[in-house]
């Protein structure tokens, strides 16, 4: 048996959608490898994952992390738009790369675009589809402090310190760091001394404009798409997730009962995050049955 391939370092990639927008990614592992593309939820980063790409590497997948157009690297959109049509158009430019079907690990905006771009396509644009902490009718009073804690923010951080406390206060289950330099990679630095979140606080505008038949006829359409995919697809929900609780859970697997469902214990809404081992093992279990890696 051959000795086990380690992937430490990333290589940068860039995937051109239109004039207007470039997406900033990294890949891990053999490029002639299936892939696996990893995709972050709202006001995250292609740096969310912690240490799952680089394991799904080493475990046998080509594993690509991308920054969402307004987030990180990627550009930011001139006419402020991040809706989920957009956001499934960037994801299927970025397919066109590819010369394999790959598999879509979606966090919360990241699987609604997996969900939409996948359930409402006439042909098969992935091989599986693994879903964390999303599901097509989401438990508001859990969105809704997501969309408080963005909004706090928009005046940035004095200090790497005073933004680890905002988010030590918005996460109190987590284990504070005990270094900045994950942190560092979702803020950056401007002229005037303060860190700032690294998204366009325009995606905000979609969520403060959102009415209840606007979120009510969203639910339907992401339940439309999850009953009409023709892929292998898990749900992984964290056990003490506010967005998907255990009655959205239920609701979801009952309305699509061939769904895959794992829970995390101890890990809320950004369970890679919060678990970040046992939501790649997770992660990892599923594809080895249903998008087996390639054999040395």
């Amino acid at each position: 048996m051959s000795e086990k391939k380690t992937y430490p370092q990333s290589q940068p990639l860039f995937f051109k959608v239109n004039e207007a927008i470039t997406i900033a990614a990294e890949a891990w592992g053999d490029v002639s490898a299936p892939p696996v593309i990893l995709l972050h939820g709202g006001g995250q980063t292609r740096h969310s994952w912690g240490d799952t790409a680089q394991w799904i590497a080493e475990a046998g997948w080509y594993a690509i992390t991308y920054d969402a157009r307004g987030h990180g690297d990627s550009s930011w959109a001139g006419d402020g738009n991040y809706r989920t049509d957009a956001l499934v158009e960037d994801l299927k430019a970025i397919l066109k790369n590819l010369t394999q079907k790959p598999a879509l690990v979606g966090a919360s905006m990241g699987g609604i675009t997996s969900l939409v771009a996948q359930g409402e396509a006439s042909e098969v644009l992935c091989s599986a589809i693994i879903l964390v902490d999303i599901a097509p009718k989401a438990n508001q009073k859990g969105v809704e402090r997501i969309f408080t804690f963005m909004s706090s923010n928009l005046h940035g951080f004095a200090s790497l310190d005073e933004a680890a406390d905002a988010v030590a206060a918005y996460l109190p289950h987590r284990p504070r760091p005990q270094d900045h330099e994950r942190l560092k990679k979702n803020l950056r630095l401007k002229s005037d001394g303060r860190w700032y979140w690294h998204w366009d606080p325009k995606m905000l505008e979609l969520w403060k404009t959102a009415s209840p038949d606007d979120r009510i006829k969203g639910a339907v359409r992401l339940m439309s798409a999850a009953k009409n995919l023709p892929v292998p697809t898990m749900i992984v929900r964290g056990g003490m997730s506010d967005v998907v609780t255990d009655q959205v859970m239920d609701e979801f697997l009952e309305a699509v009962p061939n769904v895959r469902a794992v829970e995390v214990s101890g890990a809320g809404h950004m369970v890679a995050g919060d678990s970040n081992h046992a939501f790649t093992h997770a992660v990892v279990e599923f594809l080895k049955e249903v998008y087996p890696p390639q054999k040395d």
